[in-house]
């Protein structure tokens, strides 16, 4: 099988289905839910279902290391919070970690790995000397690389704190400056939702604006099925009938609604959300996503090799105009050899 991703999709949508799986079958399932970092998830999704004994055991690790990285991520983003008091400018938490200090389903198990935060790009400087005078140092000391960041992305180089060795990407918009769409990152932080530490994340339709832009409109689909499992839980817990016509307004003012209808109907193809009649009208390439996203062997290594590289020359298209990215490419190369 070359599309073995389905397993875990499957069981994150039909969890008592996975009775019948034998041994291979868990073996598989279990492999690839930790390559895509959803163990945690469907260990949650498989919470009180009869599953054998190794699998239990398993299972309840992955329980154990989500609720380790949940404190983890809400320890470190209050670490950012304390390093950035004198700030006066709003710090808005993004992915995982939003999900979890708010309190959301998607953040139910998820995988957490660096903290993301937005903060206005005018007051970079600001933020970057705080966080600096706080501990944390630069990741990539390279000249090219640093000014690579500064120049084109939508975040500054990674930082990472030398005491804790926990990462952080500040980000002051959702998508690199030399992408074609153009995010109105003032907006997304006018429109923030405060948390009660002073922290703040996006507003509902700007968070599942930026989890579609990620996955579609930015990078070569890595980790898609847990982004459209965030966008599946994004979805069933807040979307009502006004979240409709607000996502596709909002979509468009960010010059976004293709990803973000495409990142809707996949999430309703592949587990199943419940969105209008509205918004399921296929596109044929709907199927290369599909193939692209599930496209695991039962040891969960990828397959369908051909499809991952046009996916990649494509996350590298979507980034930059073809000779800026020739001169990049070309430069990595020559640092590389």
């Amino acid at each position: 099988m070359t599309h073995n991703g389905m397993l875990l999709v499957d069981a994150l949508r039909n969890p008592a289905g996975t009775a019948r799986l034998d041994a291979a079958g868990w073996t598989a399932l279990l492999t690839i839910a930790r390559v895509e970092q959803l163990l945690g998830t469907l260990a949650r999704k498989l919470s009180g279902l009869p599953v054998p004994d190794a699998v239990a055991h398993i299972l309840e690790e992955a329980r154990i290391n989500a609720e380790y990285q949940r404190r983890s991520a809400l320890w470190e983003a209050d670490c950012a919070r304390r390093a950035l008091a004198d700030y006066a400018g709003k710090v808005v938490l993004m992915k995982g970690t939003a999900y979890v200090a708010a309190g959301l389903k998607a953040g139910e198990g998820r995988h957490i790995g660096d903290l993301d935060i937005m903060v206005a790009q005018a007051e970079l400087p600001q933020v970057e000397a705080a966080l600096l005078n706080a501990g944390w140092e630069w990741v990539k000391e390279d000249a090219y690389d640093d000014a690579y960041y500064r120049d084109h992305m939508h975040e500054l180089p990674p930082l990472i704190h030398k005491e804790r060795d926990r990462m952080i990407d500040v980000h002051h918009t959702i998508l690199p400056l030399t992408a074609r769409p153009r995010p109105d990152a003032e907006v997304m932080l006018a429109d923030g939702d405060a948390l009660a530490n002073g922290l703040y994340v996006l507003s509902p339709t700007d968070m599942l604006i930026h989890s579609a832009a990620h996955l579609f409109a930015d990078g070569e689909l890595d980790g898609g099925l847990r982004n459209l499992w965030d966008i599946h839980c994004l979805i069933d817990e807040r979307a009502d009938d006004a979240f409709w016509p607000a996502l596709a307004s909002r979509a468009a003012h960010h010059q976004l609604l293709a990803p973000v209808e495409r990142a809707v109907r996949l999430a309703h193809q592949l587990y199943g959300t419940d969105i209008p009649s509205g918004w399921r009208r296929g596109h044929w390439p709907d199927t290369y996503y599909i193939r692209r996203l599930t496209a695991r062997d039962h040891w969960g290594r990828g397959t369908h090799k051909l499809t991952r590289l046009l996916f990649y020359i494509r996350s590298h298209w979507l980034r930059m105009p073809p000779l800026m990215l020739a001169r990049h490419l070309w430069t990595k190369w020559r640092k590389s050899a």
